[in-house]
């Protein structure tokens, strides 16, 4: 029998046949009606799960699967998959941390250029048959915070002190001996040390709200922030306040709490820059994804290790759950 994986995911369909010429049976369920019908329907068939973070598979539905065997994620984030549901059965989880690093990193920069440089007003003024003078720092020579230094943050510190003369400056859980940039040892420290601060951690509880008032009063009104991990690394409330009350001089945010909605506060700003998720989105980056996501399932499905395994709480007895 092929081994049946349930699709959660929207964006990857032109690559699935990748994961199909390896003899892998595809469920698709792209929309939340459809998941809920595929899960109720082949309930038993399903061995394997393909999610991205922000869809995640929760207890409930890893309880209705009693044959599911992996979960596999797109992209780094995993922060909806329920793990501790997943540690008790002895599913195994992967992701994709670091495949998509070069998209991401690009967007981050042209998020950066775009606001600092205000892109999108110049735009909109020529647009209008207006020509505005409109004078904008540069980012040559200036001070770059990135708040994570994994795959993406790396590439974004490559990208900014060999393309734009920068100077970078990180905060991570701990201090990298194998990097030339300087390390700062809290959030606070590093916004106070930046002109503009770019968020590339990955999101759940350990990151979660590390960007708060504190941190963007250390940012200063001269400071840009952008954001392209998660958007509950930061206290959006009090984002928002620091962009009406200009204590910081604007954001681009490319995540947000409650996708697809978006704070109407943050859509009504001038300073602000809004893209809808798309940051880890190319076709290099789709492909190696889901080339990543063939590997993982080829090897566990053959008794191999997996390439990219997350690592799991320690499982519950059956009383404790």
């Amino acid at each position: 029998m092929p081994v049946t994986v349930l699709v959660l995911v929207e964006t990857i369909n032109d690559y699935l046949p990748i994961l199909e010429h390896q003899g892998f049976h595809l469920i698709l369920a792209p929309t939340p009606a459809e998941r809920a019908e595929a899960i109720t329907r082949h309930a038993g068939q399903i061995d394997a799960v393909l999610t991205r973070g922000p869809l995640g598979l929760y207890a409930d539905e890893i309880a209705a699967l009693p044959n599911l065997k992996i979960i596999c994620v797109i992209g780094a984030g995993y922060e909806h998959v329920d793990l501790q549901a997943a540690a008790d059965r002895g599913i195994t989880v992967t992701n994709g941390a670091g495949v998509n690093a070069s998209s991401v990193a690009d967007h981050a920069m042209a998020l950066l250029l775009a606001l600092v440089r205000d892109v999108p007003r110049c735009d909109a003024a020529v647009r209008r048959g207006e020509w505005p003078k409109i004078m904008r720092p540069s980012l040559a020579g200036k001070r770059l915070g990135i708040l994570g230094l994994g795959a993406v943050g790396m590439a974004i510190a490559k990208r900014a002190a060999a393309g734009f003369d920068m100077s970078v400056c990180y905060h991570n859980r701990q201090h990298r001996s194998d990097v030339p940039y300087t390390f700062c040892s809290t959030p606070t420290e590093l916004a106070r040390a930046s002109d503009f601060l770019i968020v590339a951690t990955p999101g759940g509880l350990g990151t979660k709200h590390l960007i708060n008032r504190q941190v963007l009063d250390a940012l200063g009104p001269k400071g840009f922030i952008v954001n392209i991990a998660r958007a509950s690394v930061v206290v959006t409330a009090d984002l928002i306040t620091a962009l009406e009350q200009r204590r910081i001089a604007g954001a681009a945010l490319d995540v947000f709490d409650a996708e697809p909605q978006v704070p109407q506060a943050l859509k009504s700003l001038s300073n602000v820059i809004l893209t809808p998720h798309v940051a880890g989105l190319s076709p290099e980056a789709t492909q190696g994804t889901v080339e990543l996501v063939g590997k993982n399932l080829a090897a566990f499905f053959s008794n191999q290790p997996v390439l990219t395994p997350i690592d799991l709480p320690p499982a519950r007895s059956r009383a404790a759950r």
